[in-house]
């Protein structure tokens, strides 16, 4: 091995000016640079490479550990009640700060809020009677739904105002002065089978 390796250094030195001290010399310099280079990488390489190289490998690192992250999470918890959308929900607060509330939203034209509000404070209005009980999960219209078979002679102004509510906030239809007037009116038509004046046949 030894004897291969001189006769491949003398042939090679039988090739270079001034022979194998010469060589030894050149063989030494690019060792010696190539050992500057490794230590100076990347300032010698230019800018436009080693600025896209080195986000890509930032990138894949990241990407992997990501992935690796979403393997190791453990799962969510299910709920253990339905969560109820805000605008489906009834607020725990007297009916009657609903209504005032409903009659701020008609006056600054904000038709399709009051009407929420208007079905909102009915609602809380039959739950303060005692006629359902609020339900955790249940959406407003399911509670008027569960007041009508608590009460089917709610059914007639209870339906209507639940039916204005879903065209206007289900069915995205655009609300107007005449629905908050409507829903006053199914509202007072509840209050007044609810509250029946003495000597009527309501």
């Amino acid at each position: 091995m030894t004897r291969w390796w001189d006769e491949f250094v003398a042939a090679v030195g039988d090739h270079v000016p001034g022979g194998v001290p010469v060589l030894a010399v050149i063989l030494l310099l690019l060792t010696a640079l190539t050992s500057l280079l490794i230590y100076t990488w990347p300032a010698w390489l230019p800018s436009r490479w080693w600025r896209r190289l080195i986000p890509r490998r930032r990138a894949r690192r990241e990407k992997r550990g990501r992935a690796v992250a979403a393997d190791e999470a453990p799962e969510a918890p299910e709920p253990e009640e339905p969560v109820v959308p805000e605008d489906e929900a009834v607020p725990d607060v007297p009916a009657v700060v609903l209504t005032l509330s409903a009659d701020q939203l008609a006056e600054s034209g904000r038709y399709a809020e009051a009407v929420r509000e208007r079905l909102r404070a009915i609602v809380r209005d039959l739950i303060e009677r005692q006629v359902i009980e609020n339900r955790a999960g249940y959406t407003v219209t399911e509670l008027a739904t569960a007041a009508i078979t608590a009460r089917p002679d709610l059914a007639g102004p209870l339906g209507a105002a639940g039916a204005t509510f879903s065209e206007i906030w289900y069915a995205l239809r655009p609300a107007t002065a005449a629905d908050d007037a409507a829903m006053r009116e199914h509202a007072a038509r509840i209050h007044a089978i609810l509250m029946p004046v003495p000597g009527s046949t309501a």
